[in-house]
């Protein structure tokens, strides 16, 4: 389920903010937004990668 060691403490760090300010919604949108970037910078790079070996 998760590709990288960072989500998990993203979700870690994320659960307890929202714990502490009762703002659950905004921290998870937070959390979904910081994991779709990290997406798109793998697949740049990969991509990126990809164009440099031709």
């Amino acid at each position: 389920m998760f590709k990288n060691k960072w989500y998990i403490l993203y979700f870690f760090i994320l659960a307890i903010v929202s714990w502490f300010t009762a703002e659950v919604v905004t921290f998870i949108m937070l959390g979904l937004i910081l994991i779709t970037l990290e997406n798109i910078h793998t697949t740049l790079k990969k991509a990126f990668n990809m164009r440099d070996e031709d």
